[in-house]
C-alpha cells in the first residue's frame, strides 16, 4: 500500500539529533513534515517527542544542558543558522503548551497580543482587529466578546488553551506546534479544540503530540511512530493504524506496550 499524494514539505529534519547532557533522546531523525496538514507524533512516553517539536523551533537550547546537532529546515532555510533570530523563528514556527499557560498578569486581550508586542509588531497592526481575528479563529470570539478586559485566568481550562491557540495565531505564524494540548482538558474541551484543528489546517502546518491514538486518527493526515528516540514509521495516519509496516508500530498501537 502506497501513500497518497503528500504535499511538499513545510519542515524538514535530517540527522537530527539531541542530547539532554549525555543522555541522547534524538538518534538520528530525518522526517519531512507535509505543508498545511495535521502530522501528529505518537509513541511512549519518553520517546523524544516533545524534544522533536520543541529542536523545530530552537526550544529545546533554552534548556541548561541540552544540546542538539543535524538540520532543521523551514521553507528549505536552516533556522540553526547563526544569523537566525530564535525569537523571530518562533514567530513563524509557534507553539502551544501541554498545560494551558495564559499570562496570568494579563487581560484577555493583552494575553492575545503578547507575542506582536515581544516582537513589536504592533504598530503595523490594529489591536482590535488581531484580537478579534484570533479570537475567531480560535473559536473563542462569542465567549469572550463581552469580558476582553478580564484576565485570561479567570476562563475555564478549555478556554484558556483556546486562548493560548489564539495568541500563537495572533503573530501568524506558518507552522503550530502543540505539545499535547489537551492532556489536562476535559472531553467537551478536547473535543473543540480537535474541531479546531480540522478548521485550522487549511492555513497553517500543524504538528501535534499526542498519546491519544484516538485523537490522532481523528485530527490527523500524518502520523509518526517514535520509539527510544528513533522515528520508527512515518506514513499517512489511515496506513500507520490499519497496516502498520513495523512490528513495534503494530505492537504499539494495538496496545501490547506503551
Amino acid at each position: 500500500m502506497r501513500d497518497t499524494d503528500v504535499p511538499a514539505a513545510k519542515m524538514s529534519t535530517r540527522g537530527l539529533q539531541a542530547w539532554f547532557g549525555k543522555q541522547q533522546v534524538l538518534k538520528g531523525i530525518d522526517l519531512d513534515i507535509s505543508a498545511r496538514r495535521v502530522t501528529a507524533i505518537i509513541g511512549p512516553s519518553g520517546c523524544g517527542k516533545s524534544t522533536f517539536i520543541r529542536c523545530l523551533n530552537r526550544m529545546h537550547e533554552l534548556i541548561p544542558g541540552a544540546g542538539s546537532s543535524g538540520t532543521v529546515t523551514l521553507d528549505d532555510a536552516n533556522v540553526y543558522d547563526p544569523a537566525v533570530d530564535p525569537v523571530m523563528l518562533r514567530r513563524r514556527v509557534g507553539m502551544v503548551f501541554q498545560k494551558p499557560n495564559p499570562f496570568p498578569s494579563m487581560s484577555i486581550r493583552d494575553n492575545v497580543l503578547a507575542g506582536l508586542k515581544l516582537t513589536k509588531s504592533l504598530n503595523k497592526r490594529r489591536p482590535a482587529e488581531v484580537v478579534e481575528k484570533a479570537l475567531r479563529q480560535a473559536a473563542l470570539w462569542d465567549e469572550v466578546k463581552d469580558k476582553l478586559d478580564k484576565p485570561g485566568t479567570s476562563l475555564s481550562g478549555g478556554q484558556q488553551q483556546r486562548l493560548c491557540i489564539a495568541r500563537t495565531l495572533a503573530v501568524e505564524p506558518e507552522v503550530v506546534l502543540m505539545d499535547e494540548p489537551c492532556s489536562a482538558l476535559d472531553p467537551i474541551a478536547t473535543a473543540r479544540i480537535e474541531d479546531l484543528l480540522h478548521t485550522l489546517r487549511d492555513d497553517y502546518t500543524i504538528i501535534i503530540v499526542t498519546h491519544n491514538l484516538q485523537q490522532a486518527t481523528r485530527v490527523s493526515q500524518r502520523t509518526a511512530f517514535f520509539l527510544t528516540g528513533e522515528c520508527v514509521e512515518y506514513a499517512d495516519t489511515d496506513r500507520l493504524f490499519t497496516s502498520p509496516g513495523d512490528r513495534r508500530t503494530e505492537d504499539y498501537i494495538t496496545g501490547k506496550f506503551g
